[in-house]
């Protein structure tokens, strides 16, 4: 494919990222239509229930036969909320379609493309795959291994301490770093933290910033940013009916062990508002890959873990994560603190090793991005 093809299925990409905040349980898609190489339309996903990328191309191009149409993900094939992509694309009579990456969804899988080819459309499938998998990690995890993108969120001193030894957290980090975080909650459909974390910070966990703050070059300012289902592992339902989570706008799930007398202690949490989910326990402990994969089912994409060491620690011991965010301020807490995970490792050659993804200073802080190595 041409130098060409590759800048637009670029810009399908970008076009793709501006609708990470809405688009959720769909995938986001940008999508580009040239005629004579010259861009006549663009389009990404409107919040769920809206229109897809391609019809919003397609409905502010208006006559595109004989044109190019670059999506970042296989067009659909089937009726959903909205009516099928690639029908919409053969009705318009374009000539050819570039797509980055085939659709996980089973009820996809390649029937868009296809049914593409049957109409006598030119399909080329591949162009920047690897960046259209990153635009969409959350979906493809969903689909592919039946769980979430779990992002696990760290503010820490820079001896690696996330609270002093009382509890006492906030704030560890300057403003730049708090308004970041932000942005990961927004992406994130699910926000989950510990009965721990609720108790000291009676937290809110919310968005609190505007769709044009967070992305100031999304023309449409009527996009409203969804807020992310808060989650609260709480084994024994010890949560207060009057935490201040119960009273923000959106929804609040609390994960209860699945025993008699936790349904009982659940039942004034129902009350108050909350919804409670009873989910398998061990010793006390809350299975968490199930409570994953029951996050995926309701059509959760991504989730942050904003926890403190316990549960953080839990995800990572369990290798149920894919990314640590962790903000590092230049500040020393001293010995006394907490750590940043509860980790049961003993020996240096027992290490969890992990790779450096990103480095980027924040306002005054640092933010590290890291992944866990391949034979994590």
């Amino acid at each position: 494919m041409s130098s060409f093809d590759r800048e637009m299925m670029s810009r399908a990409l970008q076009l793709a990222a501006k609708g990470r905040f809405t688009s959720s349980p769909n995938p986001t898609v940008g999508c580009v239509i040239t005629m004579d190489d010259v861009i006549v339309s663009e389009g990404f996903t409107c919040p769920a229930g809206g229109n897809h990328g391609e019809i919003e191309a397609l409905q502010r191009a208006g006559e595109v036969a004989g044109a190019t149409v670059y999506v970042s993900l296989e067009p659909c094939s089937h009726h959903g909320k909205t009516g099928p992509c690639a029908d919409a694309l053969i009705a318009a009579a374009v000539a050819r379609v570039v797509v980055a990456v085939e659709d996980p969804n089973p009820v996809v899988a390649g029937a868009g493309i296809k049914k593409l080819r049957d109409s006598g459309v030119e399909v080329q499938v591949g162009l920047l795959e690897g960046q259209a998998r990153v635009v969409n990690k959350g979906f493809f995890m969903r689909h592919e291994q039946g769980r979430p993108w779990v992002t696990v969120k760290m503010a820490a001193s820079l001896d690696g301490r996330t609270a002093m030894a009382s509890g006492q957290s906030q704030w560890i980090t300057a403003p730049a770093a708090r308004t970041d975080v932000q942005i990961l909650r927004a992406e994130s459909c699910a926000v989950i933290t510990g009965i721990g974390t609720q108790k000291m910070d009676d937290p809110s966990l919310t968005v609190r910033m505007s769709y044009s703050v967070l992305d100031p070059t999304v023309e449409d300012c009527n996009l409203q940013l969804r807020q992310p289902l808060r989650v609260v592992v709480d084994a024994r339902a010890e949560m207060s009916s009057e935490a201040r989570m119960l009273q923000q706008p959106g929804s609040t799930l609390v994960a209860v062990a699945d025993e008699m007398v936790q349904r009982e202690r659940a039942k004034g949490l129902q009350c108050a508002g909350a919804e409670v989910l009873f989910v398998p326990a061990v010793d006390g402990r809350l299975n968490l890959q199930c409570l994953l994969e029951r996050l995926a089912e309701r059509g959760c994409n991504r989730v942050m873990v904003e926890a403190g060491a316990g549960l953080a620690g839990a995800f990572v011991a369990e290798g149920l994560f894919d990314e640590v965010v962790c903000y590092w301020a230049p500040k020393l807490f001293g010995s006394a603190a907490r750590p940043m995970f509860e980790l049961p490792i003993e020996t240096i050659d027992a290490h969890l090793a992990l790779s450096l993804m990103d480095v980027r200073r924040i306002g005054e802080d640092l933010r590290l991005t890291l992944h866990p190595d391949k034979d994590y």
